[in-house]
């Protein structure tokens, strides 16, 4: 008997898409279920670094690339990045048939000489897969959905699942389809292992030159130090320094963007509206993980160990809302921003939609906090309102656990153990 499948959002997407374009890339980081949710989808499958077949497939890619194409439609074709020649034979393919739904691409990394390929517009779509979000996983019930929200529905009261622990496990757990469903013990170690993997291996093979271990790990600690946070490089260095004096800013950003292809880092853009006002509108990005618990492992935190440092796990918590708050905005056309100004007033998320509309988010895992949140959402609306914005189509709290309803003020108070697409 196979593992489970677990139905994933893109699953929804992806047929639209393949009815549209000759080719679709699938791109993320590896072990997030790229390749098994492409050949759902897909008539054929060409594994690229298959171990019996990869040095046949990598001769055949660099004489004649085309031979690998030869399947039934949709050709799935895995870790295509393995031979970045086969990008210009699909796209060639595509213009010659003039018919869609020709081939799936998908990769773990960005490849080197993807800028001087052709970028493949209107022939290639793509999409960015992360880790499984808690809808995806079944640890939401999903009583709540942004969607609606967005469409001016109301938040009936309902109540989360999880309780505080459980959110603690989440976090460290992460959205990685082969720990959903493990005991907690092997759930922690894949999380643990794949942080392992990244250091020891996969961030060597980016760009192929060698990279210290060591180093990229003391990267990463000092980065995830900072999760959810607007250090720039220079905090990031000094925080490096103590334990690797010969570091200089040149390598660090070296290391940075081999992590970036490889789809590890995943920083939250700011969002600046032009508010016509002396206010200085922050235009750094938040840095942060495509999945909370590559974090976690990196910081060796455990569930238990981080209800002892609430002030960690806020942080934490805030990058798995990010990390379900992005997929479940790209599932509408959306995109997740932050805001924050010189004045302190911040908001943590902004959904924005293509059409203009956009909502306000701010996450806490509980308590008092919830009410100077929804003092910043509120007057973080009044702002925009006053400088001929349109009215936010809702402002919302993300918790940890509890009920989901709405203030007296207008604001939403919703766990995130409620929350869809």
């Amino acid at each position: 008997m196979g593992k489970k499948y677990y139905d994933r959002l893109l699953d929804e997407k992806l047929p639209l898409y393949l009815e549209t374009f000759g080719a679709v890339l699938i791109e993320g980081p590896k072990w997030c279920g790229k390749t098994t949710t492409a050949g759902k989808h897909a008539k054929s499958i060409l594994k690229m670094q298959d171990p019996g077949q990869v040095k046949n497939n990598l001769l055949i890619a660099d004489t004649a690339p085309q031979l690998l194409l030869e399947g039934e439609r949709p050709r799935l074709i895995d870790e295509w990045q393995a031979a970045p020649a086969l990008w210009d034979s699909v796209r060639v393919a595509v213009d010659e048939s003039g018919e869609t739904g020709q081939f799936i691409l998908t990769g773990s990394a960005t490849p080197n000489t993807e800028a001087t390929m052709h970028t493949g517009t209107g022939r290639i779509a793509r999409f960015l897969m992360r880790p499984m979000s808690l809808f995806e996983s079944l640890d939401s019930n999903g009583s709540v959905s942004l969607n609606k929200l967005f469409a001016g529905e109301s938040v009936e009261g309902s109540r989360s699942n999880l309780k505080i622990r459980d959110i603690a496990f989440l976090t460290c757990r992460g959205g990685w389809p082969q720990s959903v469903g493990k005991k907690e013990a092997s759930a922690l170690l894949i999380a643990d292992q794949y942080v392992k993997s990244v250091y020891n291996q996969d961030i060597h093979k980016v760009d192929g030159s060698a990279k210290d271990p060591l180093r990229v790990q003391q990267f990463l600690k000092s980065y995830a130090r900072n999760v959810q946070t607007l250090a720039n490089n220079n905090t990031i260095l000094n925080d490096m320094l103590p334990n690797d004096a010969g570091i200089t800013p040149p390598t660090m950003l070296t290391y940075k963007n081999a992590l970036q292809r490889l789809f590890i880092l995943e920083e939250t853009p700011a969002w600046a509206p032009n508010i016509r006002s002396k206010t200085a509108i922050r235009t750094s990005n938040k840095r942060g993980f495509v999945d909370p618990s590559i974090a976690a492992a990196i910081l060796d935190q455990t569930p238990d160990s981080l209800l002892k440092d609430f002030k960690l796990f806020g942080f934490l918590f805030e990058a798995l809302c990010a990390r379900d708050l992005r997929i479940y905005a790209e599932q509408m056309d959306g995109q997740v921003l932050h805001y924050r100004d010189d004045h302190g007033l911040e908001c943590d998320a902004v959904i924005r939609l293509k059409n203009g509309d956009i909502a306000l988010v701010e996450v806490k895992l509980g308590g008092k906090a919830e009410e100077k949140a929804a003092e910043d959402l509120n007057k973080l609306e009044k702002l925009l309102i006053d400088k001929g914005f349109e009215q936010p189509r809702f402002k919302m709290i993300l918790i940890g656990e509890g009920y989901a309803y709405t203030r007296k003020d207008g604001v939403l108070v919703v766990p995130l153990g409620c929350l869809k697409h």
